[in-house]
């Protein structure tokens, strides 16, 4: 959703992008719609692959037709020189200097992580301090953040496991095969003011959380209940500093936002970690212009059906792009990277065929009025606080929930399961 005032991210070319040569890391000439080759990468230790593909697709705003892209990508294989460990991300920038912002992040986060001689170790911390850091060097860049950031949804590759650190409202999803069925197991929760735990969190900090009728008088500012993201509809709850009208972010975490830092935005991730195993088909990183209206479950839906990745993409971004246009005067960039698991079959399979997923396991839309959010009820919950030397994060808390097996429940958007 981003700011009040809206979201604007340049395009960032990976570093694999360029032509149709043949190579480790490039099997095919550019696809038609999305103008990409198709990619992939080794997983030499457990001897899979990867194959990928990216579309990104600036918004249509009738108000400011030159707007740019504020949405960017950054996909790094062979991290430390590893062939083993490979990085996916998504960044959706906000605010004036958003593109800045986006464009800045992907870059140095993922150099961060590269430089980082725990990350194999212990990559749960290392992306905590990749994500603090980045937050830190962006304030002391030539960038004015003050009022402009960027969201974050990453998916570090390590062997057979996925790491996926999340901070804002983007999202990463992977696809289980579930017997017959294939279903929508999300792997990061979006932060936003919906969230219980991240609304009290920001309150704390001293955020007044309101809709936008809210501030403005139209509506009841006492009444503290606002519905879900599927029934909500286009007024969400906002944080406001203290007696004005900003920053008036949608979303609870982000890195850059200077001024929403002091109520409580922090760049602190959520990480999740899954071990793959032959039932895991793929997974989706995209920007939440894809997920405003189409639901985790229809997103997977909707790629299982694409033996090609950037057909998928391409099929996917469009038809977020017309639900934004019917629902909408105009749509939100959008971006969307697809990674099919080629070829895993020496990993343990769960009893159940679903996997350990560190984050709340629910498949919903946004907006969507026939999707619904069913979160999972078993395991624990564990929160433990994060203290950085670059700033006072004392309304700064890190949860971390483990559960296992993860419950994964279809949409009741999509009820007919696809026959495999």
């Amino acid at each position: 959703m981003g700011c009040v005032n809206g979201k604007c991210c340049g395009t960032c070319p990976t570093q694999s992008e360029g032509g149709s040569e043949l190579g480790p890391y490039r099997v095919q000439r550019k696809h038609l719609l999305t103008q990409r080759a198709l990619e992939m990468a080794p997983v030499p230790s457990h001897n899979f692959t990867l194959e990928y593909s990216v579309l990104t697709q600036r918004g249509y705003y009738p108000d400011s037709p030159d707007k740019e892209n504020q949405d960017s990508y950054c996909i790094r294989t062979q991290i430390q020189g590893n062939p083993n460990v490979h990085f996916f991300g998504v960044y959706d920038g906000h605010g004036q200097f958003g593109s800045e912002c986006s464009n800045f992040v992907k870059d140095r986060l993922v150099e961060t992580l590269s430089h980082d001689p725990a990350l194999l170790e212990d990559p749960v911390k290392a992306y905590t301090s990749a994500f603090l850091t980045t937050n830190y060097e962006l304030h002391n860049s030539e960038i004015d953040d003050s009022m402009s950031g960027t969201t974050a949804i990453t998916v570090l590759v390590v062997g057979d496991t996925l790491y996926v650190a999340n901070v804002g409202d983007s999202r990463a999803v992977l696809a289980v095969k579930d017997g017959n069925r294939i279903v929508a197991e999300d792997l990061s929760s979006d932060q936003t003011p919906f969230r219980k735990d991240e609304c009290e969190r920001v309150k704390l900090c001293g955020a007044r959380v309101l809709s936008v009728d809210q501030v403005e008088g139209l509506k009841d500012p006492n009444i503290q209940t606002w519905g879900d993201e599927e029934s909500q509809g286009g007024d969400p709850p906002r944080l406001w500093v203290p007696n004005a009208m900003y920053p008036g972010t949608a979303f609870t975490r982000s890195v850059g936002d200077n001024l929403a830092e002091t109520i409580g935005v922090i760049a602190v991730p959520e990480v999740s970690a899954v071990q793959l195993t032959p039932n895991h088909l793929f997974f989706v990183v995209a920007s939440d212009g894809i997920f405003e209206f189409l639901s985790s479950q229809t997103v997977i839906d909707m790629a299982v059906s694409f033996s090609d990745p950037r057909d998928a993409c391409a099929a996917i971004a469009g038809e977020a792009y017309k639900l934004w246009l019917e629902h909408e005067n105009r749509t939100d960039d959008i971006t969307i990277i697809i990674v099919q698991i080629k070829g895993l079959s020496n990993s343990g399979t769960s009893r159940d065929g679903s996997s350990e997923v560190s984050v709340s396991t629910v498949t919903r839309a946004k907006r969507g009025k026939s999707t619904s959010e069913i979160p999972t009820t078993t395991g624990s919950d564990v929160s433990r606080s994060v203290r950085s030397g670059f700033s006072d994060l004392q309304c700064y808390q890190h949860v971390v929930s483990m559960r296992s097996p993860a419950i994964v429940v279809p949409s009741p958007a999509c009820q007919r399961p696809i026959e495999l």
